[in-house]
């Protein structure tokens, strides 16, 4: 791709990189031939592992990429925020797109998307893309977390310019430099753990239009590689998504245990005491009602799969995730009302300026 031709496009992409070692190769590539790109600005934010290395390798074939490493992490900062704000600064483009390390962008994405925030007057579009599973812990946990986000989150609501809601997820926001700096860009949300969702919070009560769309036809992305990330991740975000709704987090967790948990558990229950002779007609029928209940519950959870993107044979882990995900809404809590802190990346952030 020549140096002209890149110099044509609208879009500069800002990825925020600590310790991709990983993903990084996989994003940038995925990046470097949509059209409608300007250039690539990977900030290398204090990565201990070989994202460094991979970078210099990734420049010799990829002429947009330019590769920025912050120093230090200024107080009152954390390191995403500050990272983006450091690839804001060296941006050119007219549109923004911030993305994380661990995307995947599909062929012709970026230029779809700019078209029909174009087409739409969006000053921020962002995206829920598609969320790789590929073990049995990710597909009980991710797939429910995100239905339960998407009633919290309604793409609808977000994207009426009538309706005071707003959101935006940081694995992809294009957004109009113009309105990105008149909201005061990420310096404005700099110690705010929930960067993505204050910045769009902020764009929209500015007056500007948002577009919160499902994204799996363009993006797709694997969010945690291992259980623990999955747990310092929620726990770092469940609460500040929720609102800091304790009466809403508690409401969810019963929801689950209850409803989505609890029928699986009393009809394997019920049924391995029918079967060792423990019961007779009442304790069948009580089996058959509750797997009754667990099958609707299952029937209904593959509809809300299947609405935003996932595939509906997830919801065969609708219990075991129903159980994590309760854990998992409590620790959030329990972070930030109770613990104080917060860990991601290898940093401890204070939760007493976010809770």
């Amino acid at each position: 791709m020549r140096m002209a031709e890149l110099k044509q496009g609208r879009v500069s992409v800002i990825i925020p990189a600590r310790n991709e070692e990983a993903n990084i190769a996989r994003v940038v590539r995925s990046l470097r031939a949509q059209r409608e790109l300007r250039e690539i600005l990977v900030v290398d934010d204090h990565s201990e592992d070989r994202t460094a290395e991979i970078l210099e390798e990734l420049k010799k074939e990829t002429s947009s990429l330019r590769v920025i490493r912050t120093d230090s992490l200024p107080a009152g900062w954390t390191g995403k925020s500050y990272a983006a704000a450091t690839g804001a600064r060296a941006a050119s483009g007219d549109w923004l797109l911030f993305t994380d390390a661990d995307t995947e962008h599909l062929p012709g994405s970026l230029p779809a998307l700019l078209e029909r925030a174009e087409r739409e007057g969006a000053d921020l579009l962002s995206l829920s893309p598609r969320q790789v599973t590929p073990t049995a812990w990710e597909k009980a946990v991710i797939p429910l977390v995100y239905v339960h986000l998407a009633r919290l989150y309604r793409f609808e609501e977000v994207s009426d310019p009538a309706s005071p809601a707003a959101a935006a997820n940081g694995q992809y926001v294009l957004i109009r430099r113009g309105a990105y700096d008149s909201a005061g860009g990420h310096e404005a949300v700099r110690g705010v753990i929930l960067e993505d969702v204050e910045l769009a919070r902020r764009v929209k009560s500015g007056g500007g239009r948002l577009l919160f769309l499902p994204g799996v036809e363009w993006v797709r992305t694997r969010m945690y590689r291992s259980f623990a990330e999955v747990w310092r991740g929620w726990t770092k975000n469940l609460y500040l998504l929720y609102g800091g709704n304790i009466r809403r987090m508690l409401a969810t967790v019963a929801e689950l245990w209850l409803l989505d948990l609890f029928p699986a558990l009393a009809f394997i229950g019920l049924a391995v005491a029918w079967a060792l002779g423990a019961g007779g007609a009442a304790m069948m029928l009580a089996a058959v009602a509750f797997f009754v209940l667990a099958v609707l519950r299952q029937w209904n959870y593959g509809r809300s799969l299947r609405r935003i993107g996932f595939d509906p044979r997830v919801a065969s882990y609708q219990a075991p995730g129903a159980a994590i995900f309760g854990l998992l809404l409590l620790n959030s809590a329990r972070a930030y009302r109770l613990g104080g802190k917060v860990e991601w990346k290898g940093r401890t952030y204070s939760t007493k300026r976010t809770g």
